[in-house]
């Protein structure tokens, strides 16, 4: 029994968290070193180790569910419309409006292409394709990713 007793004794004392003193510092080269013991003359800082932040299981659990709530009601709140469904005309004319949308960024996109075939110099192909760039993410924006 006295082992059993001394073994729980040495697992418990040797299983605790050590406590180190943590320094740093930068040497003649601009390199930041880091480590246990001070450099010695050398300008040092000790930096402050915080413990580690711990949740149990069961609050990991319990947070999930009420953000999993949360992200219901809003999907909820996102699905039900307030106002009236649009008619079929307004939806076709919305269609519209939008098609004529992309297609004038197709046709951007293909004239600063052609530009850009041409060649220019560096300026002027720099700024054509930051242009082509600018116009392609609206393009990506408002036509595909909707």
């Amino acid at each position: 029994m006295p082992w059993i007793l001394a073994a729980f004794v040495f697992i418990a004392f040797f299983s605790a968290p050590a406590q180190s003193e943590v320094f740093t510092w930068i040497d003649s080269q601009g390199v930041a070193h880091f480590s246990d013991y001070p450099p010695g003359k050398i300008a040092h800082q000790q930096i402050e180790i915080r413990p580690p932040s711990t949740v149990s299981m069961s609050e990991n659990l319990r947070q999930e569910k009420r953000v999993s709530g949360i992200r219901d009601n809003v999907r909820g709140l996102l699905s039900t419309p307030d106002r009236p469904a649009k008619s079929s005309d307004a939806i076709a004319r919305s269609r519209a409006k939008l098609q004529k949308i992309c297609d004038s960024y197709r046709r951007k996109l293909d004239r600063i292409q052609s530009k850009l075939r041409t060649g220019y110099s560096n300026d002027k192909g720099n700024t054509l394709r930051r242009q082509r760039r600018a116009i392609s993410q609206q393009h990506s924006r408002d036509c595909i990713l909707r």
